[in-house]
């Protein structure tokens, strides 16, 4: 048994060295094969490596040609994408000044009509605004006048009204073609009554004569209250109070001193027109009068505007 052992183990080892043997020789074999192969290439390259140096050079600069070539023809591409915008842009704007060439050719040839049907005309215009102007200075004329009056009836009404009577208590001005006479509640009524005091005649005395002296002149009497509420008697609330107040004044004033009740206008206002807050008894009080308005009547204020104006 240890005698096929032993041989087994040369047989092995033997085997070893042939395998070791054969790659060894195989080996040397490839690498003189190898450098054969080698020098061949060699050989046969040596003459050609000068014009492969040229070619790939030439490579090189097509392929930088071809980058410059591709991003010349993307900046082309934005030029044109870009001017075909404006070609667009420029196209529609002469479309839109054909029509309006063709929309100012219609407005003249429709101004030319115009003006033909319309120079007979001038010649009428210019006299109807020659009227015009004629009127207007009447109206000017008129109110001019007007005006002065008023000053006149303020001034005479301010010298007779205020002799003996405190400022605050009666007040008279002139707002255009209007006389306003406000006359504290104090001095004609008593608190909450619409019967008129004795010392109030003595004011609508003097305030009926400069009335008479004025028969173009209308008269209108507002009753004013405050907004505290009354209900007595037959007053139910502020707007009897101030009417029944207007209309104890007018018929004082076509009673007694003789006004022309075709001229008297009676009107009460009630609460809702003060000359200040209700929130104070001072306030209150000033709130609380009568308004006394002599006006132009309108009808003969016009004809006053006519006559001027047909006399120009």
């Amino acid at each position: 048994m240890y005698k096929f052992f032993t041989i087994y183990c040369e047989t092995y080892f033997l085997l070893v060295q042939f395998v070791k043997f054969v790659f060894e020789f195989n080996q040397l074999k490839m690498k003189k094969i190898s450098i054969l192969l080698l020098t061949a290439i060699l050989v046969s390259s040596c003459v050609s490596k000068k014009q492969f140096v040229e070619l790939e050079a030439k490579h090189d600069l097509a392929k930088t040609e071809v980058v410059d070539l591709k991003a010349n023809l993307q900046k082309c591409l934005i030029d044109k994408e870009r001017e075909s915008t404006k070609v667009f842009t420029l196209i529609e704007q002469v479309k839109y000044l054909q029509e309006d060439k063709k929309t100012a050719l219609r407005q003249v040839e429709n101004l030319t009509v115009l003006t033909q049907s319309s120079s007979d005309n001038i010649k009428t215009v210019i006299s109807q605004l020659s009227e015009k102007d004629k009127y207007i200075n009447g109206i000017r004329e008129a109110m001019t006048q007007k005006d002065s009056l008023n000053l006149a009836i303020k001034f005479h009404l301010t010298r007779n009204l205020t002799d003996g009577i405190r400022d605050e208590d009666i007040e008279v001005n002139v707002e255009k073609t209007v006389v306003f006479i406000s006359i504290s509640d104090k001095l004609l009524f008593k608190s909450g009554s619409y019967n008129v005091t004795d010392k109030a005649y003595t004011v609508l005395e003097k305030i009926a004569k400069v009335i008479n002296d004025q028969p173009n002149m209308e008269v209108m009497i507002e009753g004013h209250t405050d907004t505290t509420p009354i209900k007595r008697d037959i007053i139910q609330d502020n707007w009897d109070l101030s009417a029944l107040r207007a209309t104890s004044i007018t018929r004082i004033l076509q009673y007694k001193y003789g006004v022309l009740p075709e001229r008297l206008i009676a009107a009460g206002r009630s609460q809702y027109i003060p000359l200040g807050p209700n929130d104070t008894a001072a306030n209150r009080s000033i709130n609380r009068r009568t308004k006394i308005i002599i006006m132009p009547k309108l009808n003969q204020f016009f004809e006053l505007l006519e006559q001027d104006a047909t006399k120009n």
